[in-house]
């Protein structure tokens, strides 16, 4: 199928990772600067501003295991309830997107696990990244920071993969709250647990209140910012409550390219992790003082080893945290 060309709004729908620079598929892997380089020459720079879901909503909450989660993994977060800071965002890297922007929404949670430690998980509201390799999303980006129609439509046609993100966004409503989508960890983890025996999974994150969504028009009608006052309005009534459950893997898996969903993953019996309940919006600073670096987890979890987009990600991560924190 051919892909309809993308502008520069749809392109927030796209951005799960921070990534720069003039690379091909052909050539070295970019360097985590040239992979933030490449976000901020799509979306340009904004002082102050993460190079990816920069307009985002910053919260605080407790995560609560459920009961066989410690089977699973010994991961502490997985042992006893702990202290969350999580962040709704929008994808892309313009921190004045319109709520009604087409594009992927992102939840990210840091897990309090004491004594100074801590671990994230990161998702997004598809099963699917937009690039199979950071080289593939640096020559996406450079050709919708250049405008060009003609380039970014020789790169679709090439690589036909990185159109099943967007595939999945038109194929569902715009997500009418923060707190009404479903998030899912785009990557393979490996959960190993006190035992030593481990299993493959990936993450889900489904809200507690169901989906609800907005046609386009619908979403362009309740203005540029309706996420806030809407998860404000929200928060005064009750808290947001989403169950997080592994996705377990197969033998033949694919781990290495995220923009793959697994055979049947929906149909998939999925396994309870616990609940994620956010209970109030705290400052902006409380979040923009740290990152979600994808890679920081826990003894018990592990990423792909053989995932290039996973691997890009915090090293990129981190030179977005370095530069907007000197801004």
């Amino acid at each position: 199928m051919i892909f309809r060309l993308i502008t520069i709004a749809a392109l927030t729908a796209l951005t799960g990772l921070i990534v720069t620079g003039a690379v091909t598929v052909a050539q070295e892997p970019p360097k985590p600067d040239q992979l933030v380089d490449a976000l901020n020459g799509a979306f340009g720079k904004h002082p102050g501003a993460r190079a990816a879901h920069a307009k985002g909503i910053c919260l605080t909450g407790t995560f609560t295991p459920s009961a066989d989660a410690p089977s699973l993994s010994k991961a502490p977060q997985f042992a006893k309830p702990v202290g969350i800071i999580a962040r709704f965002s929008l994808g892309g890297g313009n921190p004045q997107a319109p709520d009604s922007a087409p594009g992927v929404r992102g939840l990210a949670i840091r897990f309090d696990l004491g004594e100074g430690a801590n671990s994230n998980l990161v998702m997004i509201s598809a099963p699917v990244f937009f690039a199979k390799t950071p080289a593939l999303a640096v020559e996406f980006l450079q050709a919708v920071g250049a405008g060009d129609r003609e380039r970014l439509k020789l790169f679709f046609e090439s690589h036909p993969e990185s159109t099943r993100q967007n595939a999945w966004l038109t194929s569902h409503p715009v997500p009418a709250s923060y707190a009404g989508v479903n998030y899912f960890g785009v990557h393979a983890f490996t959960f190993t647990n006190a035992a030593g025996d481990s299993r493959l999974a990936k993450y889900k994150a489904i809200p507690e209140g169901g989906e609800v969504g907005l046609t386009p028009d619908e979403a362009k009608a309740k203005g540029p910012d309706f996420y806030a006052p809407e998860l404000k309005e929200r928060l005064a009534t009750a808290p947001v409550v989403f169950n997080l459950v592994a996705i377990p893997g197969q033998a033949g898996d694919p781990t290495n390219d995220p923009t793959m969903r697994w055979d049947n993953e929906d149909g998939r019996a999925a396994a309870p992790l616990g609940k994620i309940l956010i209970d109030k919006i705290a400052p902006d600073a409380t979040c923009n003082a740290l990152s979600f670096f994808p890679a920081n987890l826990p003894d018990g979890i592990a990423g792909p080893p053989d995932d290039p987009i996973f691997a890009a990600r915090s090293p990129a991560y981190a030179i977005s945290f370095m530069r907007r924190s000197q801004q």
